[in-house]
């Protein structure tokens, strides 16, 4: 398996490399009828371009999206919907001198070992770059979520140690940061600036809400819908640990602490507590889903780091170019993306599973 796909019923294959011509996704299992338009998905892409603020890759792409198939009157017909970026301000200038050299915190060595040869500019299919196809694919599920009243909204939890305390979603979009809390914004920003100045990078962590999602989603054993989400946000590049819920402080409670009481509320079964974030046995509970992702620094930062070549040497490296020094606010959507490909896919599996019972 190429590993190049994602999906069940709602599947995507994405294409391109960071120096290539364009970049682009084919969605599979699109639900037939449902209004699609480039501005919809064009939207999601302007959240995650390059070049919009100080704490970002200068690197100045448009990202127009164009859908090439699947689509008539403006209303998907259920076949292949492709969308296509074409990449327009690569420079593999930087990339010549050191191309020879194994960048600390890539994948250089990794790729050169599996397939015998790597695409050096810019890292090909493991920049950051091919997060273009994920987000235009979860622009097209945010729409058909929306439909069943399913929203996902994420957001800066956290950057170089400093957290939001304060989560009000109204600020997000608001700074540059997409931090919910007015207070700390400003020092996250510094802790980027202080880390730029110094030819550094900084990590942080994604929250992610989804709301509104209908109980009963996801499969045991093995597709279970935290394994099937902890998938999916695992495969962006830059996130290192996943969790639901409490997470890790789970770990550092008591059954009786942790434990989520039911009860009845119009009708519905809720929950008191929601430290399972959403999610029991693998099945969504109707409770909001919450997750966090992890963001790990930027590998490619100015620093003078150690490194060997191709050939075994040992050598020193800066990695010059045009990077960011925390890509956790561009991350937001793409992890929001993942997301939304995912409970669309589950949804549509359960409502194959009902159609058969």
């Amino acid at each position: 398996m190429p590993g190049n796909s994602f999906g069940r019923v709602f599947s995507i294959t994405t294409y391109g490399e960071s120096h290539g011509r364009a970049i682009g996704v084919i969605i599979d299992g699109v639900p037939t009828g449902l209004a699609i338009t480039e501005q919809d998905i064009q939207g999601e892409l302007d959240r995650r371009r390059p070049g919009q603020s100080e704490v970002t890759t200068p690197r100045k792409e448009r990202d127009r999206v164009e859908i090439l198939s699947g689509l008539l009157d403006g209303k998907a017909t259920g076949t292949p919907l492709s969308l296509l970026v074409w990449n327009e301000n690569w420079d593999s200038s930087a990339y010549e001198p050191i191309r020879h050299l194994y960048r600390p915190g890539h994948a250089d060595y990794t790729y050169q070992v599996k397939y015998g040869l790597r695409d050096w500019r810019g890292s090909g299919r493991a920049s950051g770059r091919e997060t273009v196809a994920r987000v235009a694919a979860g622009a097209v599920a945010k729409k058909a979520l929306q439909a069943s009243g399913i929203r996902i909204r994420g957001y800066t939890l956290e950057i170089a140690g400093i957290q939001a305390e304060e989560i009000d979603l109204a600020a997000v979009e608001e700074n540059v940061v997409r931090s919910p809390d007015r207070e700390k914004t400003p020092i996250m920003i510094g802790r980027i600036e202080e880390a730029r100045h110094s030819g550094d990078s900084v990590g942080g962590i994604v929250e992610v809400i989804v709301s509104g999602c209908p109980p009963g989603l996801g499969d045991p054993v093995f597709d279970r819908l935290d394994a099937l989400l902890a998938h999916a946000v695992m495969s962006i590049g830059a996130v290192k640990s996943f969790e639901v819920g409490c997470g890790v402080q789970a770990s550092r409670m008591r059954g009786s602490e942790y434990n989520d009481p039911f009860y009845m509320e119009d009708g519905r079964v809720r929950t008191e507590t929601n430290n399972a974030g959403g999610i029991l046995g693998g099945i969504s509970t109707g409770e909001d889903i919450i997750l966090r992702a992890a963001v790990r620094p930027s590998a490619s930062i100015s620093k003078a780091q150690k490194t060997i070549s191709v050939e075994g040497r040992k050598e020193t490296i800066r990695v010059s170019g045009r990077h960011d020094p925390c890509i956790v606010p561009r991350i937001v959507p793409v992890v929001e993306s993942m997301v939304a490909v995912t409970i669309l896919d589950c949804l549509l599996v359960q409502k194959m599973y009902l159609s058969f019972h």
